[in-house]
């Protein structure tokens, strides 16, 4: 029997959890028409067949019609949603994990023009911020509707099989309630005393027990501290904790500290990376001591030694460790087998919230099997055949498909120019906040490294290097550098620099700066924070009408917090047409995709992020001795099977390429470009 704190069983009323870690609600918007089908199944069972001991599902699933869903939810309000649920629930079962569901009304926190286009309904007359739809001010046969709503949906929950559920009470409608920020009733569930405004919540439970009965476990997620002036405070807090305890009809408290009203609040409550790690745990270590209630939390606990000190110094019951496992979804099973160095790490980049709050599906940055269980392997298999597999470049694309080739149980080599492997992440961790992200590169490191793959450093490779190895496969990494040419103007610009000039200090900040961002990710922002701590004056400037719309919400919260107080302005809709020196400073051309406007402004330096340009003469060197003259079957790719093509019957390897060096895309695609690649060499 293990000592492990993090492996002991935990007893809930009935059930018997067999370990102290679950995964917490979450949404990773894979539900097909409302109903959580196979791509869902498939996702949590993964989990649960490492060794999860519970996986709360759904974040959350909404229990009325005018609680459209935001990011694909679940719709508990369906009747057909109950075997969809009880698949999902025996595919976790089977593992022995133990299935709930978290349960909500949005409330506010949605919007009126999806699913029936009903008016959205909250306890506050003012729209939350971030989704910016203005709510009727709920009515008393409203909240008659929404119990019996709630209570409908628990019990559809208890028909599919499920061992419990959780009600969500931090920024939906339930919270918004029990909240002062955001009760503007009067009467039985106004603002004006504490008891008024748990009375919804209170109603809400009697109703779901009634219908539920005793022995099925049900659940609060609730904020037990806003962290905002003249909201919860953490007295509230542990007072509303005490009277939910007193209620005899709760089985666990999973406790929040927040607000997600905005974007800056919802990363104070949801960290990304840069932060500090578990940053409420002690606060919720203090709920669970002042009720003594069984106690859940989740906060960017990343790392194994964390939660286990959770548990160990009796701060939680269970510990939630979600985003880790949408990296790893295998972390128990490496606990258990005493490999915790090869857990892949969580590196805070919040790729999958990101993503779902723009309305795509959640996928890890690292991970390209994540989300992609019916087509993607977590387990690489061996290969039938043992090839000698040749890669050029040591970037995130490279060392992933090192890694999986390696595992695969094929001879490979990597050839990289620069004396340390990284490409690109190499660059991104040159800003403190992001150094994580070398756990990417780290990580595959060391697995390539327990595998015997062979690096050649400070190689610039080139054909006859690359042939000398005898290669059955050569796949090109080599990522791409800067691209410097306006849009449509043709015109290269010698007189401006790139991000990746200032990111890797290579060259200094000017006084007066223009970063102009033609591709709206991090490289901008990052070389703005440069700038703007330098003392720069800066310009941000680009042709869209949002600036940096693949920086996304959560990850947009740092740059602007460090940011704002700087002397930085944005200018958005306007473009960079040309640039030209006027004695010692740059003369830019501005204009406009909006009209034929155009002016002249003067800055001391212009920095330009238009992505990159594949770095891919190798490849077309090699093509003409390769079988398949660097031919891709996309039809074979996407349905998971091996390359075939040949194109030249002389050739003497397959010869591919991926990442950058096929066009300028994001780490998660140089990742999945490599993962479904070579898993099938």
């Amino acid at each position: 029997m293990s000592k492990d704190p993090l492996l002991q069983p935990y007893q809930l009323k009935h059930l018997t959890l067999k370990n102290r870690i679950m995964t917490t609600s979450h949404e990773p918007a894979y539900p097909e028409d409302g109903m959580p089908k196979d791509r869902y199944r498939a996702y949590h069972e993964e989990r649960a067949k490492a060794g999860v001991a519970l996986a709360m599902t759904a974040g959350s699933a909404a229990v009325s019609k005018d609680s459209p869903p935001v990011f694909n939810n679940i719709l508990a309000y369906k009747d057909e949603v109950v075997p969809w649920i009880q698949n999902l629930t025996d595919g976790c079962h089977e593992h022995g994990c133990a299935v709930m569901i978290q349960l909500t009304h949005l409330g506010r926190r949605t919007t009126w023009n999806k699913g029936n286009w009903l008016p959205s309904v909250s306890s506050s007359k003012h729209r939350e911020p971030a989704h910016r739809a203005f709510p009727k001010l709920i009515e008393d046969w409203d909240i008659e509707r929404i119990i019996t709503d709630f209570a409908d949906a628990a019990e559809r929950m208890q028909g599919g099989g499920m061992d419990g559920i959780e009600l969500q009470v931090y920024g939906h409608l339930l919270d918004q309630f029990w909240s002062p920020l955001t009760n503007d009733l009067d009467g039985p569930y106004g603002a004006d005393t504490l008891e008024n405004r748990l009375r919804f919540p209170m109603d809400v439970l009697e109703a779901i027990r009634k219908r539920v009965g005793e022995s099925f476990i049900v659940g609060f997620r609730y904020t037990a501290d806003e962290a905002q002036k003249g909201g919860i405070t953490e007295e509230d807090g542990i007072e509303i904790s005490k009277r939910l305890a007193a209620t005899g009809q709760l089985d666990f408290l999973n406790v929040i500290r927040g607000r997600i009203h905005t974007d800056p609040a919802m990363t104070d409550l949801i960290p990304v990376q840069g932060m500090a790690n578990a940053p409420h745990l002690d606060f919720a270590g203090r709920v669970k001591k002042a009720t003594g209630m069984p106690t859940f939390h989740a906060s960017k606990i990343p790392d194994v030694a964390t939660a286990r000190y959770a548990v160990e110094a009796g701060l939680l019951d269970m510990v939630g460790m979600t985003r880790a496992h949408m990296a790893d979804p295998h972390v128990v099973r490496k606990i258990m087998e005493g490999r915790e160095e090869d857990i892949r790490p969580c590196v805070g980049a919040t790729y999958c919230l990101d993503r779902i709050y723009q309305a795509g599906d959640a996928l890890c940055i690292h991970n390209a099997a994540t989300g992609r269980e019916l087509s993607m392997p977590h387990d690489i298999p061996p290969a039938n055949e043992k090839k000698r597999v040749v890669i050029v470049g040591a970037g995130p694309a490279g060392l992933e498909a090192a890694r999986v080739a390696a595992e695969r149980g094929h001879d490979v080599a990597v050839f990289e120019a620069q004396p340390d492997p990284g490409g690109q992440i190499r660059l991104t961790a040159q800003s403190p906040r992001r150094r994580e992200m070398m756990s990417i590169i780290d990580w595959r490191m060391a697995q390539c490294a327990a595998r015997d793959v062979v690096f050649h450093f400070n190689t610039w490779a080139e054909a006859e290097d690359v042939t000398a190895l005898n290669p059955d496969v050569v796949i090109i990494a080599t990522g791409g550098l800067p691209n410097t040419e306006l849009f449509e103007t043709g015109k290269d610009t010698p007189h401006v620099v790139t991000t990746w000039d200032l990111i890797s200090a290579d060259v200094k900040p000017a006084q007066n700066v223009l970063i102009y961002d033609e591709s709206g990710d991090h490289p901008a922002l990052q070389a703005a924070e440069i700038a703007a701590a330098a003392g720069s004056q800066v310009e941000i400037m680009t042709p869209d009408r949002v600036f940096a719309p693949d920086v996304m919400a959560m990850n947009l919260v740092p740059y602007m917090r460090s940011l704002q107080d700087k002397d930085v302005t944005f200018t958005v809709t306007r473009r960079l047409m040309d640039v030209t020196r006027s004695g010692n400073k740059l003369s830019a051309t501005i204009g406009t995709d909006y009209s034929d406007h155009t002016e002249q402004k003067e800055y001391d330096q212009v920095v330009v992020n238009y992505g990159t340009l594949p770095l891919d003469d190798l490849y077309h060197e090699l093509k003409p001795q390769s079988s398949n003259c660097g031919a891709v079957d996309y039809d074979a790719l996407i349905a998971g099977a091996p390359q075939t093509v040949v194109r030249n019957d002389e050739g003497a390897f397959q010869l591919f390429r991926i990442g950058d060096a096929v066009s300028a895309r994001n780490t998660h695609a140089a990742i999945y470009d490599a993962l479904r690649l070579v898993k099938d060499l």
